[in-house]
């Protein structure tokens, strides 16, 4: 079992309603990665985090999608982050 936040998360088998139609959207089917479940209790921002992160890595930019994933890892490391 992987390590969760020590906050209340809801899981994907458990979505009803709202957070169900927004776990769907972003593709949460029977796991969900802890930096958005630890949002479940609030799906709107859940939605909004997801459209960020979608919109930082993969929409318009000058860095290449290599250039975001490093700065994406050096971040993570320098936060002790195991994402």
């Amino acid at each position: 079992m992987k390590q969760r936040a020590w906050i209340k998360i809801i899981e994907p088998a458990e979505a009803k309603g709202e957070l169900a139609r927004v776990y769907a959207g972003v593709g949460a089917r029977d796991d969900v990665a802890s930096i958005l479940a630890v949002q479940s209790l609030d799906p709107h921002a859940l939605l909004a985090h997801h459209e960020l992160y979608r919109g930082l890595m993969y929409g318009p930019s000058p860095l290449t999608r290599i250039q975001r994933e490093a700065i994406a890892v050096v971040v993570s490391l320098a936060n002790d982050c195991h994402y």
